[in-house]
């Protein structure tokens, strides 16, 4: 449970990228929104199953939009993947990481990316926050301890943690994944985890996901 886990360090954030295949006829967010709510119930979504990343970013989206969308889990992201690029499926929110070759060559169409800022391994591609307000989510990392563990050591790991990921060699190397770095005091990291686990409740509830 979070609640019995100490915040130590931030490691990294990744973006997800909305990609639907190029034969459909939406080239933006703005596009894609009055698509969906035009012809309610003829998208489908894919996911790498319920609860992972690219389901919970496409529930926010379908909350914050009042769009419809059909849930299709897979069994993984690579399934989710070639679904997409066979027009099986409409739309995924897929890992940067393995979707950017896809999205150079014009395989896939990317329609935004999820985190708060762009990306800068695709700089030219908008934000979803750039046409639904405050609309944010992202895949982040970090490394937690138990809670009983002293304050003196949760503090000197995350100063060693945070030394590491200043290298210049760690930094180029995750943002080779697609990672942007989170140097994190704990409380800052806390707070993350807090706010974090709030917000997904709420998506949670909303798309009525239940523990299987």
């Amino acid at each position: 449970m979070i609640r019995d886990i100490a915040s130590v360090a931030g490691i990294a954030r990744a973006p997800l990228i909305i990609v639907v295949n190029p034969s459909f006829p939406t080239k933006s967010v703005q596009e894609f929104i009055a698509y969906a709510k035009a012809n309610p119930g003829a998208i489908n979504m894919a996911s790498a199953g319920i609860g992972t990343a690219p389901h919970m970013a496409g529930e926010l989206f379908k909350m914050m939009t009042s769009i419809n969308m059909l849930h299709v889990p897979f069994r993984g992201g690579p399934p989710a993947l070639t679904a997409v690029l066979g027009g099986q499926v409409q739309v995924y929110f897929v890992a940067a990481s393995s979707s950017i070759e896809l999205i150079k060559t014009n395989r896939l169409r990317a329609l935004a990316v999820t985190t708060a800022t762009r990306w800068t391994g695709l700089p030219e591609i908008p934000t979803v926050g750039e046409f639904v307000s405050d609309y944010e989510a992202s895949v982040w990392f970090g490394v937690g301890a138990p809670k009983s563990t002293p304050a003196g050591f949760v503090d000197r790991l995350n100063t060693e943690i945070n030394l590491g990921l200043a290298d210049p060699k760690v930094m180029s190397r995750l943002a080779d994944q697609g990672n942007s770095v989170l140097r994190f005091s704990p409380d800052q990291f806390g707070k993350l985890i807090a706010d974090e686990t709030e917000k997904w409740g709420k998506v949670i509830k909303f798309a009525g996901i239940k523990a299987e």
